[in-house]
């Protein structure tokens, strides 16, 4: 049977020799330098033997506290292939000298193997759910051949995992880099090596640790010294350390786009119109074209973030249509803006907005204006305490005062001690002698904050915003009105 000519003509990738296994044991030995003690396959990379699968490759990583070589029954008992071992084990393994360089070689023969567009995401607000869009638009676009880093893996170990997790015949891979000290970044993109680069936003995270903005910008444009050469730095237009940033990038050799509100943006928001859905209806200049489309998550920082994957999916020459039909199928996600109905008492319907992953001042303004601007009977705010602001913290906390009278909230609930400044703000107004009373409870921790907000009780047609650090544990308030609700 003779072959069509097109078929004969269809081009070879570099990808298309890879195995269907993600690793075997002989690349594995090669990469990281161990011996394997027999041949095996793998088809993914863990370090955790909680989240093994079955076929996997066990990391037994050894930390200050804890020694994965203790867990390598429970990875097995679970399903594990073979495991990454210091000291000999009677189960298929590869010896190696130190696991935790073993995991960062292995990062980087994936990475060395595979063609693929790699983008690196940072900033102080935004990366998760910006990663998570471009993934869900350029797996879109590649019909299922994109790969991003899960969860929040950005840091020294997130990231070396991430990238071991890439299959060879991937054509993107999207991954997120965290940092709260300098240099940090600076660590993880010379593993990454991106060809694009993107800062989402700076913002006072981790002040406590840098200890002021311009810093932060500094460690941030770190992403970019990791760029291969030609590759793009994505830059927010609006941010005040804009200049800082793109010098930075220009000088490790970056073209720079830029995006936002600003008239020198490249990728120019020309019009946002709320949507009945809760999300936005975007037209946006792109330089030679205008764009339009729906973003699904709610709030203006959304808005934002959208020009940012736009923007990326250009300079990977990807399909800005299957971006736009992602954005508007891509709801929030768990702890970062997911919206929860809960059945309330009195026979209704009230909404949970989950922000309690993370929050820092600018994340916390831009969820305060997203309560206000939703439809509601009754606007709640539970804010839980923003971490690692060191002496900045005081000053940030109370100034939430304005963006929570701003979104008309009826009520709020603080949590932790570094919310004492803001119940100080909202005291002051509490006689009404000032102007409009705040009703208010402070509560040292997420067990009295339940407690409160059952007191204070929900009813149908109440929005209630819940932010704060992951730290602060307002996730299992989030998981206890969810199921009450039922």
């Amino acid at each position: 049977m003779t072959a069509h000519p097109a078929l004969l003509d269809w081009p070879d990738r570099r990808s298309d020799a890879h195995p269907l296994a993600l690793w075997d044991s002989a690349d594995i030995a090669a990469a990281t330098g161990g011996i394997a003690s027999t041949a095996f396959q793998c088809s993914g990379v863990e370090i955790d033997s909680r989240d093994v699968c079955e076929g996997d490759l066990f990391f037994a990583l050894k930390g200050e506290a804890m020694d994965g070589h203790k867990f390598i029954d429970a990875a097995f008992a679970n399903g594990a292939a073979a495991a990454v071992v210091d000291r000999p084990i009677d189960r298929p393994h590869v010896l190696v000298a130190d696991t935790t360089a073993a995991l960062k070689a292995l990062a980087a023969a994936a990475r060395a193997r595979c063609d693929a567009v790699v983008i690196g995401v940072t900033g102080s607000v935004g990366k998760t759910g910006v990663k998570e869009a471009l993934f869900a638009a350029l797996d879109r676009s590649s019909r299922g051949r994109a790969h991003r880093s899960v969860k929040s893996y950005n840091n020294h170990v997130g990231v070396p995992l991430s990238l071991s997790r890439m299959p060879g015949s991937s054509r993107f891979g999207v991954f997120e880099m965290g940092m709260n000290h300098a240099g940090e970044i600076s660590a993880l993109t010379a593993q990454v090596r991106p060809h694009i680069a993107i800062i989402t936003t700076i913002a006072p995270a981790h002040i406590e640790m840098l200890g002021s903005e311009e810093a932060i910008a500094d460690a941030k444009a770190e992403i970019f010294e990791g760029l291969v050469p030609g590759g793009t730095a994505i830059i927010p237009a609006d941010s005040p350390h804009f200049a800082r940033l793109r010098d930075a990038a220009l000088k490790h050799g970056a073209k720079v786009i830029s995006f936002g509100t600003a008239d020198h943006a490249d990728v120019r928001l020309l019009d946002s119109v709320a949507a009945s859905s809760g999300g936005s209806l975007v037209t946006a200049d792109m330089g030679d074209c205008r764009v339009c489309y729906t973003v699904a998550a709610a709030g203006g920082h959304w808005v934002a973030n959208s020009l940012a994957v736009m923007a990326a999916v250009r300079a990977a020459k990807a399909d800005l249509g299957a971006a736009g039909l992602a954005l508007a199928e891509m709801e929030g996600l768990a702890g970062r803006g997911a919206r929860i109905d809960v059945a309330t008492p009195d026979g209704g319907t009230a909404t949970l907005i989950d922000e309690s992953y993370n929050a820092n001042p600018a994340s916390m303004r831009a969820t305060l204006a997203q309560l206000g601007n939703s439809p509601a009977t009754r606007r709640i705010a539970v804010l839980g305490a923003m971490k690692e602001l060191g002496d900045f913290g005081a000053a940030f906390h109370a100034q939430l005062a304005g963006p929570l009278a701003a979104a008309k909230a009826d009520y709020a609930v603080l949590v932790g001690d570094e919310m004492l400044p803001l119940a100080g703000e909202l005291g002051k107004y509490a006689d009404g002698t000032l102007g409009k009373g705040h009703s208010f409870a402070h509560c040292a921790n997420t067990d009295e904050a339940i407690s409160a907000l059952s007191a204070f009780g929900l009813k149908g047609g109440d929005v209630v915003l819940v932010k704060g650090s992951n730290s602060v544990g307002l996730a299992r308030l989030v998981a206890h009105f969810s199921a009450e609700g039922r």
